[in-house]
């Protein structure tokens, strides 16, 4: 407690600002995550979370690019695909995914969009000792997190690559760009059977609600399977659970987020 008021205590007029937009914010892990990075630096920073609905998502943007104390904006769910339009630049991995999930803000007003989901998931894989070259990868979620994924696993040597999802035009869309983007992958839409797959990925926010269905049917997943998550809340998510059940080896959500947090951090606040 004592902790929280000092730190509250710093914030001041110099104080850089970053944002994080979602929808829901209750479950986010980065703020605390970030904000401990920039104290351990030294560095006078604090990121917030912004509660932000799809339908105002643009407005939101459009004034915050308008704070000059504003340093850079942090997207997490749902919208790391639409605000990719918003944005007067993106970093190449952006740009091939078509989504973002990191805003540096330049001193001019610019946004400049990047995506790094997919070096931090595989980062953390291999912090774990889980390697991806070589591996074929089930993974399900064709949205924004998805398509940065997809491009880090195949960039950094997955021999396949299939992806499910429940509206299967959404997995062939991904699947297009990925091959577009990597033409040497294997990759794929496939159905809701990991079989023949070395590791199995919920790309998805499936697991973050009570009650929310499972990514994968259980009864498909063996022993030999490493089963990894982007959910961070709960740590152990019913699909972690499940594939644990089934004597998975698994692997949460929070190690992508550890990965990142530098890199994320160095991003958005490069400009400044």
């Amino acid at each position: 407690m004592a902790d929280d008021v000092a730190s509250r205590a710093s914030i001041g007029g110099r104080t850089r600002l970053l944002a994080i937009l979602a929808d829901p914010v209750a479950h986010l892990r980065t703020p605390g995550a970030m904000n401990a990075h920039f104290a351990a630096l030294g560095q006078d920073a604090v990121l917030v979370p912004m509660h932000v609905a799809p339908g105002d998502l643009a407005t939101v943007v459009d004034g915050l690019r308008r704070l000059p104390n504003l340093d850079g904006i942090i997207v997490t769910v749902p919208h790391k695909e639409r605000i990719a339009a918003l944005c007067h630049s993106l970093t190449e991995a952006a740009r091939l995914t078509g989504a973002v999930n990191a805003i540096r803000r330049d001193p001019d007003g610019r946004l400049v969009g990047g995506q790094f989901d997919g070096e931090g998931f595989v980062a953390g894989l291999r912090m774990a000792g889980h390697p991806v070259e070589g591996r074929r990868v089930w993974m399900a979620g064709a949205g924004g997190a998805a398509a940065g994924i997809g491009f880090a696993l195949l960039r950094h040597g997955a021999s396949a690559l299939t992806i499910h999802n429940r509206t299967p035009d959404r997995a062939e869309a991904l699947a297009a760009r990925l091959r577009q983007a990597c033409p040497g992958g294997a990759v794929a839409a496939g159905g809701p059977d990991p079989a023949g797959h070395d590791i199995v990925v919920n790309a998805t926010s499936l697991g973050l609600h009570p009650g929310d269905a499972l990514p994968v049917e259980p009864a498909r997943l063996v022993p030999a399977m490493l089963a990894a998550e982007v959910v961070m809340q709960p740590a152990v998510t019913p699909f972690l659970a499940a594939a644990a059940g089934r004597g998975c080896v698994t692997h949460g959500g929070l190690p992508m987020l550890t990965a990142q947090v530098p890199i994320l951090a160095a991003f958005v606040t490069a400009g400044a």
